[in-house]
């Protein structure tokens, strides 16, 4: 009887003290991401790099010796180029990335995302992108200068459309 008259009010008990822990724990430490004089740039986009060897047409002679259900004119390995993206900050480097295709072949896509925290004011963003093994140096390059105001996200992406990164 005395257990059934205290079991409400010490269940009360108890979800007051837990109510009261979240609470404390949900606004008392504080916890900033950024500095007020931060902002933040991000890369980030998908990419296929270019393959890394150029489709060759097969000779006579290369096709009598296939079987038949297998003679294709070209032959195209799948494997596909690493991409290399580079973000550079004022001439210095900010992010680098080597992003090697996965799948069973190397021939599928890349996902690039990197954050980086900067000071805010006024500077010159470049970013170098090499998707193609063969060419030695960046195969798109773009630059820009901005202007990055506190708590302020910058998106790098790139449009292979376009051949262009843009700055949003």
């Amino acid at each position: 009887m005395m257990r059934e008259m205290l079991r409400y009010p010490l269940q009360a008990l108890n979800y007051t003290l837990f109510m009261l822990l979240v609470w404390y724990f949900s606004s008392s430490p504080p916890y900033t991401r950024l500095q007020p004089d931060q902002a933040v740039i991000t890369v980030a986009f998908a990419h296929i790099g270019k393959r890394k060897e150029e489709c060759r047409q097969l000779s006579r002679e290369e096709l009598a010796r296939l079987p038949p259900n297998m003679r294709a004119p070209m032959d195209c390995p799948r494997e596909r180029s690493p991409v290399t993206v580079q973000l550079l900050l004022d001439g210095k480097l900010l992010l680098e990335d080597v992003a090697r295709a996965p799948g069973l072949y190397s021939d599928l896509g890349v996902d690039i995302y990197h954050s980086a925290k900067v000071p805010v004011g006024r500077h010159t963003l470049a970013v170098q992108m090499n998707d193609n093994a063969r060419v030695k140096g960046p195969t798109y390059t773009d630059e820009e200068t901005v202007t990055l105001k506190p708590a302020q996200l910058l998106v790098v992406d790139f449009n292979p459309e376009a051949g262009k990164f843009f700055f949003k």
